[in-house]
């Protein structure tokens, strides 16, 4: 099915992460030509505490890298399907939990999750990416939809919509945390007051111990509070109990109109050919425009704009026949000696519209990066316990959903994790047509984050 285009797309996550950060101005996106490796940009960072500029921006180049890891572990369980998650919501509940973290289980988690920044230091860094997305939440409100796009054929409006009312803002994000401790539990202070000052987590005490049904209700109905009832039951039916101890969430509404939007009536039925050869009609939009655009390699690159100009939506189409060996390639060099090719070209261009649902235990994947000890009795979570009580991560579930149209794009994911103790002037015009598997990501441009990533290999099941 399509998924209804008023349904409101939120992420909410807990346990997972790196990434953290402020950058210069999104039209900043220049690499250094002296490097022998194309690099993320030079960033600018003007939030306190003051974090070594060299080294945050090693930190966001390890939250891409983490990004692709992720990617990487979630296909192999189902190398033929779509996916969708969020590595920001994973990154902010991990960090919160790392915060935590003492001894070799640090050591594990940091090192999967490749963080640079230590200490506080980190975790302020998160703090000031989530007020920097609260800044670009409230920025949103004052932008003014766009209209339908010419497709370049004389189909498309670039005067005022007719007949049509507004239909919300044209950028919404948002995010929130919250941490779900047992009131018989005693939780180190300190750590409590970490989450508050940076990420803003009050503990919510609930009694996991004597009615461990009533917790897992509430905290999802502060789920579906959070994304508009779009994330139901994220903890399914005896995923806590009476063992439960701490769930850490965190929640992410994120809904943007295109700066330039898709005139629908240039949208038609066109053959998509999946990743097993099998070829299906999906409905495809049409637009040609001048977007920042790369042909590397036969690789094809192109970053759709949303309305707010500091975020965007980066589009991957490998080489015709080469999708399994490009997915398998992709590191962050990669990814950047691509955003450096691009140039503002005239682009034809057709997209498919589609929606992606996926779920996912997130124990495994984690595991894999090297992130063991968490998940067992050998776990070291000192700085969150108190007493001689200990703790460890029994799973971290993740849900997540995208809707992609003609206005824009949605996006939601939920992730929780429940921790028990026992254990410029166009050049020339190009086509691209994205009518085989292709990847891509949302990202905040001013900061480089990964907000979404995804990857669309069948078709058949694409506009379900």
């Amino acid at each position: 099915m399509i998924f209804d285009r008023r349904t409101t797309l939120s992420l909410t996550g807990a346990v997972l992460a790196g990434m953290i950060g402020r950058a210069g101005a999104a039209d900043t996106d220049t690499f250094d030509d002296d490097d022998e490796t194309a690099d993320f940009p030079a960033l600018e960072f003007v939030t306190e505490p003051d974090v070594d500029v060299d080294a945050l921006a090693e930190q966001i180049r390890g939250n891409v890298a983490v990004s692709l890891a992720l990617l990487a572990q979630l296909r192999e369980d189902g190398p033929g399907e779509n996916l969708f998650f969020s590595p920001y919501s994973v990154s902010v509940a991990l960090a919160m939990t790392y915060a935590g973290a003492r001894g070799e289980t640090a050591d594990e988690m940091g090192d999967a999750m490749e963080y640079v920044l230590e200490d506080e230091t980190l975790h302020a860094a998160f703090g000031a990416l989530e007020a920097e997305f609260e800044q670009r939440n409230e920025d949103g409100a004052d932008v003014d939809r766009p209209v339908p796009a010419d497709d370049g054929n004389g189909n498309g409006d670039e005067g005022e919509r007719e007949g049509e009312e507004e239909d919300g803002p044209a950028f919404q994000l948002a995010s929130a945390n919250a941490i779900w401790g047992d009131e018989n539990y005693p939780f180190d202070d300190g750590y409590v007051d970490l989450l508050e000052t940076y990420y803003g987590a009050g503990e919510r005490l609930v009694d996991f111990e004597g009615d461990p049904e009533g917790a897992r209700e509430e905290i999802n109905e502060w789920v579906e509070t959070q994304t508009n009832d779009r994330i139901e039951d994220l903890l399914p039916a005896g995923s806590v109990d009476e063992a439960t101890r701490l769930v850490l969430t965190n929640a992410v509404y994120f809904l943007a109109a295109w700066e330039h939007e898709f005139n629908p009536d240039a949208t038609e039925p066109t053959p998509f050919t999946s990743l097993d050869g099998t070829e299906t009609d999906v409905e495809t939009m049409h637009q040609t425009r001048e977007l920042r655009y790369a042909d590397v390699d036969g690789h094809q690159f192109v970053e759709l704009p949303y309305a707010n100009g500091q975020t965007s939506m980066v589009v991957l189409l490998p080489a015709e026949g080469e999708f399994e060996s490009f997915e398998a390639s992709l590191t962050v060099d990669r990814l950047a000696t691509m955003l450096e090719a691009a140039d503002v070209l005239e682009v034809e261009l057709a997209f498919p519209r589609f929606g992606i649902e996926s779920q996912f235990s997130l124990v495994e994947p984690l595991a894999e990066l090297g992130m063991e000890r968490a998940f067992d009795e050998r776990s070291d979570f000192g700085g969150m316990e108190g007493d001689d009580e200990e703790v460890f991560i029994d799973d971290v579930v993740h849900q997540s959903f995208v809707e992609v149209d003609e206005e824009g794009t949605e996006a939601a994911a939920a992730t929780a994790v429940v921790m028990e103790d026992e254990a410029a002037e166009p050049v020339e015009r190009v086509e691209m047509s994205v009518d085989r598997p292709f990847l891509f990501y949302i990202r905040d441009r001013p900061t480089e984050t990964p907000l979404f990533w995804g990857r669309v290999v069948d078709g058949e099941t694409l506009q379900e």
